[in-house]
């Protein structure tokens, strides 16, 4: 069969972050992935940028080069659109891939707010998409999921989670990064860390029924650091960089008890030095689960230190170190694409065996638009709490 052929936005010489060339390309240009997508065109900010792109990463001079996402939505030789730009940017340049109904890969968070969500999906099932919450494949979520149908740790009765947005610092951002401190953009390490987060732990466990929250802006007032490091400006900030939430789970994604709880809090920065940046419990009638990392970041970049998954069994009071691995042909990729590879490996499945509609077994599944929806809904919940504080 036919690659997937590919449109890249946001590959760039010059991107202020390198998730397109760190998390995308790795996985496409590898042996793996080949077989199943070849990259044929890129868009960026102009044509001119777009072939700067295409000599830096020494990609065939074939690939078309845009700067006009409605010219790329018009190409019939494009199948798949991945999108790794900012995120205020998500929805100008894949709208018009979507009305014209090209497959498209959206990165997390999906656009800046629900509203603009909902002008972009129209709340529509679109099978035909990948939303980049890649932590629902991890093999960390694929352990836990195991380890909860085997029944091990019986009914479970509440979970509690303990993340720190370590990759940046308490009260400093690069300047790429600016927009961190200003909520209306959408991305933040609210929406980017902590979603991610609460996202798998959904998948895990199921979603809130209702749920309680509290955020607070430690930090008001955070430093720029210019990107040569040799100036450093400050700006006042308007995202929250402390949030702790409770909720009732809804039952009917595992063994849940009537009452469950699932608690989460989540602090921007640094955590007390020496202690893990990352605990995850999961407390059962017969026995408890902890993950341990070293930041918020399963979905992504916590793999370059061990990621332990402990369980404590009540009955024999022993404390069991349950085995986890990647596949073969993921540990061929750096650890930043290993996860995001599944998404393209999942979808590359669906894409090859006549693109059911509908759910598909759970193995096979991958998140979409639509689930991304039901994510972005919470979030705009999440801030409607903040702002009535």
């Amino acid at each position: 069969m036919a690659p997937i052929r590919v449109a890249l936005i946001g590959l760039s010489s010059a991107a202020k972050t390198s998730w397109a060339a760190q998390g995308h390309l790795p996985y496409l240009l590898s042996s793996r992935g080949k077989p199943h997508y070849e990259i044929v065109a890129l868009l960026n900010s102009s044509v001119s940028a777009a072939v700067a792109a295409r000599e830096y990463f020494a990609l065939p001079s074939s690939l078309k080069a845009y700067g006009d996402p409605t010219d790329l939505a018009s190409d019939p030789d494009v199948d798949l659109v991945v999108c790794c730009t900012r995120v205020d940017t998500h929805g100008l340049t894949t709208g018009p891939s979507v009305k014209a109904g090209k497959a498209v890969y959206i990165e997390w968070p999906l656009v800046e707010n629900y509203k603009e969500t909902v002008a972009l999906t129209e709340n529509r099932r679109l099978d035909n998409s990948i939303i980049g919450l890649q932590g629902r494949v991890s093999p960390i979520a694929l352990k836990l999921k195991d380890i909860l149908k085997s029944g091990r740790i019986g009914q479970v009765l509440s979970s509690d989670v303990r993340a720190y947005g370590n990759l940046q610092r308490r009260d400093m951002l690069r300047e790429g990064l600016a927009y961190f401190a200003d909520r209306k953009v959408g991305g933040n390490p609210i929406t980017i860390a902590y979603g991610h987060t609460i996202d798998y732990v959904h998948d895990v466990l199921g979603e809130f029924a209702s749920f309680q929250s509290r955020m607070q802006i430690q930090r008001p007032s955070i430093k720029i650091e210019s990107a040569d490091s040799s100036h450093v400006t400050q700006v006042q900030a308007d995202v929250p960089d402390l949030l702790v939430i409770h909720g009732k789970l809804a039952k009917g994604k595992t063994n849940i008890a009537e009452d469950a709880t699932l608690s989460l809090t989540y602090r921007t920065g640094q955590q007390f030095k020496g202690t893990p940046g990352f605990v995850w419990t999961i407390n059962g009638e017969r026995g408890e689960i902890m993950v341990t990392a070293n930041g918020a970041y399963v979905h992504s970049d916590s793999y370059k230190d061990p990621i332990e998954i402990q369980i404590h069994d009540h009955a024999t009071d022993e404390v069991v170190d349950v085995e986890w691995d990647w596949e073969d042909w993921q540990k061929e990729l750096p650890y930043r694409s290993r996860i995001v590879a599944e998404l393209y490996e999942r979808f590359a499945h669906w894409w090859e065996n006549g693109r059911p509609a509908g759910e598909l077994p759970e193995e096979q599944e991958w998140p979409r638009l639509h689930d991304a929806v039901a994510r972005m809904k919470e979030m705009d919940e999440l801030f409607a709490q903040y702002d009535a504080q």
